[in-house]
Order: structure tokens, then C-alpha cells, then sequence
């Protein structure tokens, strides 16, 4: 079942200049070292920031809390697999927001995917839960 769907639309451009301006006091705010690391290994710097930027709107929407509800920003994180797909992960206030909303007897998978046609960044999260098979059930 879904229990959360989120989208997000971001200007790379607008991104660019937040970092030409902010530096890494923005990027320590909002990204992770991992995150940080990716993007500073692309060609497309801003880009890359401005994918993972809609990616945690977008997940904050699919949690139904939006950014103003307590969750910050590095709470949300995405991370490629080694095929290159992106992950998004929750810790903190984000994973208890995402288990308060996961129903008894089920996982909660989120799922993310991120587009960018210069200058614009997209991003879609799909929370989803599964049940757990009987043995996992509790």
C-alpha cells in the first residue's frame, strides 16, 4: 500500500548560486558527507546538489510533514547503489515520523527517483509498505 507520495521541482541555478554564496556552511546544513562527497566527484556539481535537494522536499512530502514539522534536512540522505540507483534513507525524526506511519506487520520502503534537464532538478518519492512475511510478523 502507499502511504506517502512527495515531489519536488528544484532551479539548478538557484542552487549554484546558494552555494556560490554560502559555501560549505549550506552544504554542511543540508548534506551529508556522502552526499557531499558524490557531488563534489561530478561534473555537474550543482545538479547533483539540486537532485538530492528535491529529494528531501520531495521525501518530506511523502511523510506528510513538509520541512517546517521538525525533520531536518540531513535526516533525509540519498546514496547510490554500486548500479547507480538512488536511495533515499531517514534517520532521526524522519525514521520515527516513517515508523509512526508504517502499519503493524509491514516494512516501509521508500523509493526515489531524480531527473535533471538544465535547469531544473526533479526528484518523486513513493513510500510504500509491505507486509512482512509471517515469520517476521510480530
Amino acid at each position: 500500500m502507499i502511504l506517502g507520495i512527495g515531489t519536488d521541482l528544484a532551479n539548478i541555478d538557484r542552487i549554484s548560486g546558494t552555494i556560490e554564496r554560502f559555501g560549505e556552511r549550506f552544504k554542511n546544513r543540508v548534506f551529508t558527507e556522502v552526499e557531499q562527497a558524490k557531488a563534489e566527484r561530478r561534473r555537474d556539481v550543482a545538479g547533483t546538489y539540486a537532485k538530492r535537494w528535491a529529494a528531501k522536499e520531495a521525501c518530506s512530502k511523502a511523510l506528510g510533514t513538509g520541512l517546517a514539522m521538525g525533520i531536518s534536512w540531513k535526516d533525509m540522505a540519498v546514496r547510490n547503489m554500486r548500479t547507480g540507483q538512488p536511495v533515499m534513507e531517514v534517520t532521526g525524526w524522519a525514521r520515527e515520523r516513517l515508523d509512526e506511519m508504517t502499519p503493524a506487520g509491514h516494512e516501509a520502503i521508500i523509493h526515489v527517483t531524480l531527473t535533471d534537464d538544465h535547469p531544473w532538478a526533479q526528484a518523486f518519492v513513493v513510500i510504500e509498505a509491505r507486509p512482512l512475511p509471517p515469520e517476521y510478523a510480530g
